[in-house]
């Protein structure tokens, strides 16, 4: 049975426009599910660049080690995404199934192995059969067409409650240029280096070395600052696809990643990755709670991130936000046990605009029933000063409540 639709849905979806050079199918191959679609497939033309950032994990899924060994030829000319398996801790079974998947595309579309990325979500564990990607991935082939975008992003949930889409527009050199992308993520979330399946898609004619830099950069401030429970998956993949189709329009070809007209590209691209590293976390399994934990004043930008993770992270933060109890107690725990610099007689904690927590103590005007009412909202933002330098960082999480374990107890059931 379909998870509810989460609170914190979107209440609608953007127009995802036509991205020249790229086309979207999705189907069924019985893959896990029943009676809805589980695989997708992406199609470029000729050319296109690509880059990606991929779990740290040391135990990464077989399509993670598979676009790995593929990403330094800087092409793409195919996608295939898979859910309700994972195709991870397969062994030698899953590097397999993966090199299948990969002949099956190729035949399928043409494309040169070297050049078709592969990405799976779902059960750890369990070998995936691909050969019943067969026969389903020529029809997609054949059938892939540029307004299939929101059908592909369909196909890629699994315990997800809604699709994450988003596309923003933007000018190179005057010439204007689109960057559209989706996501899926719910469960298993607290990414590093990008979050459990996550694709852009732009036809700005920029060369794969700028596509990496920018894209390594950009995911530290949107899908490296995002938490749902702490775990991070072991097929964490991003990959970020260029078709320069925009090139005909005149738009320039940029190979560097520090060339001044990329500027508002770059502006663009941290826009859509939080975006959509925002609709992850709104749709944390089981989460009534958006939440926005910001750290000033800390030793460095670096130890105030680890301090806000640890508060993001902590169960009993997150049960207490669940309960719309402004504990503050627990914040105070979880900056004490983060490892790094704290006073607790500098400290001070702010829900929303409302200090409850200052020089060590309760501030003295703190009002229960003021915070009681600002914790049944559904976005909490917390504010953390630590009062020792100048370093900052704001990460986004959700609240822990009884759904969570109902949704990961049953998961494989």
């Amino acid at each position: 049975m379909a998870a509810a639709l989460s609170p914190l849905a979107p209440k609608s979806y953007p127009e995802l426009p036509e991205i020249e050079g790229v086309r979207f199918a999705a189907g069924e191959a019985g893959i896990r599910y029943k009676g809805r679609t589980d695989v997708m497939l992406a199609l470029f033309d000729k050319g296109t660049q690509v880059a990606g950032v991929f779990t740290k994990s040391r135990c990464p899924s077989a399509p993670v080690d598979w676009c790995r060994a593929r990403l330094a030829g800087g092409k793409a000319r195919a996608l295939v995404v898979n859910s309700g398996n994972a195709n991870a801790f397969t062994g030698k079974t899953g590097a397999q199934a993966a090199k299948l998947t990969a002949t099956i595309a190729a035949k399928a579309t043409g494309a040169p192995q070297t050049e078709i990325f592969l990405a799976s979500t779902g059960v750890i564990g369990e070998p995936l059969d691909a050969s019943k990607f067969v026969g389903v991935l020529e029809k997609l082939a054949a059938r892939a067409k540029p307004g299939d975008m929101f059908d592909a992003a369909t196909a890629i949930m699994t315990t997800d409650t809604y699709q994450k889409v988003a596309t923003v527009g933007v000018e190179i050199d005057g010439v204007p240029v689109t960057l559209s992308g989706m996501a899926k993520g719910a469960g298993m979330i607290a990414p590093d280096m990008a979050t459990m399946l996550a694709f852009v898609f732009t036809d700005a004619p920029i060369a794969a070395p700028a596509l990496q830099a920018m894209l390594s950069k950009s995911v530290q401030g949107s899908f490296n600052a995002i938490t749902v429970d702490s775990d991070t998956s072991t097929s964490d993949t991003l990959l970020l696809f260029a078709t320069g189709a925009a090139k005909r329009r005149g738009a320039p070809e940029i190979t560097a990643a520090n060339d001044r007209r990329l500027a508002p590209f770059k502006m663009a691209l941290d826009v859509l990755l939080l975006d959509l590293a925002h609709q992850v976390v709104k749709d944390g399994e089981g989460a009534r709670k958006f939440v926005e934990i910001t750290v000033v004043g800390a030793a460095s930008n670096a130890a105030a991130k680890r301090i806000a993770l640890s508060v993001a992270n902590s169960p009993l933060v997150k049960t207490a936000i669940a309960g719309e109890d402004a504990n503050w107690g627990r914040i105070v725990m979880a900056v004490g046990k983060a490892g790094e610099k704290a006073d607790r007689d500098l400290l001070a904690i702010w829900f929303g605009d409302i200090r409850v927590a200052t020089k060590g103590q309760r501030d003295p005007r703190y009002d229960e029933a003021e915070v009681s009412q600002l914790m049944k909202k559904p976005k909490i933002d917390i504010s953390i000063e630590i009062g020792l330098g100048r370093g900052q960082a704001t990460v986004w999480t959700c609240d822990l409540t009884k759904e969570y374990v109902e949704i990961n107890g049953d998961y494989r059931s």
